[in-house]
């Protein structure tokens, strides 16, 4: 049953962003809406039955940019729970006008911190602290961070957190360092190049905090 009706959410309420529009209409209330500081887009990527001979990325799509507070909790409440993903399904929260691709020009240099999780209920935690953190303006690099993923996969999940300039060590210790205290998790988190990983699938992370 739980497979089913992740897969309902997926073919109903993401498959166009005229959808997420509709929600997020259909659920405005009366007052002044709490502006952000930024504007944010949700993205959807679906990997589990790619078409032979498609390049990466060809499944992704933008589905919202939102800029309230309203808006956010709206989509959060309704859609954007990876509890809701099926298998090899990702969700993205990426600053608008930056895609979530190793190719686009804010990413191109940067890498990504990495945390494993076990548990589809902590993933939904650690992925709404983070969220909150961003659209809150909580990191003191703030213009450093990129987005972040979301992705369920069979044996075990994960989320990382995409940053700009890899090779600035200080900067991406002191974002991993606060990111780990926003989870509140014990585990350890690596951080790990685009470059890398494009030459290696499994490269090893660059800098780790235990």
């Amino acid at each position: 049953m739980a497979t089913e009706i992740a897969a309902a959410t997926e073919a109903n309420i993401l498959a166009e962003p005229e959808a997420a529009a509709a929600i997020v209409a259909e659920n405005k209330t009366q007052g002044e809406p709490h502006k952000l500081d930024k504007k944010w887009t949700f993205w959807f990527d679906n990997q589990s039955k790619p078409k032979q001979g498609a390049a990466w990325g060809t499944s992704l799509r933008s589905v919202y940019t939102f800029d309230t507070v309203e808006e956010f909790w709206c989509l959060y409440d309704q859609v954007f729970k990876p509890s809701k993903l099926t298998s090899h399904a990702d969700f993205h929260l990426f600053k608008a006008g930056v895609e979530p691709k190793w190719e686009d020009p804010e990413c191109a240099n940067g890498g990504k911190w990495t945390v494993i999780s076990s548990r589809k209920s902590t993933l939904d935690t650690m992925w709404l602290e983070t969220l909150m953190a961003l659209i809150g303006e909580q990191f003191d690099e703030a213009d450093e961070i990129c987005g972040v993923v979301a992705s369920v996969r069979q044996r075990q999940d994960k989320l990382a957190l995409w940053t700009k300039t890899a090779a600035n060590e200080a900067v991406q210790m002191s974002i991993g360092k606060k990111w780990k205290e926003i989870l509140d998790t014990t585990d350890k988190i690596t951080y790990s190049f685009h470059d890398d990983s494009k030459r290696e699938r499994s490269a090893k992370g660059r800098y780790t905090i235990p």
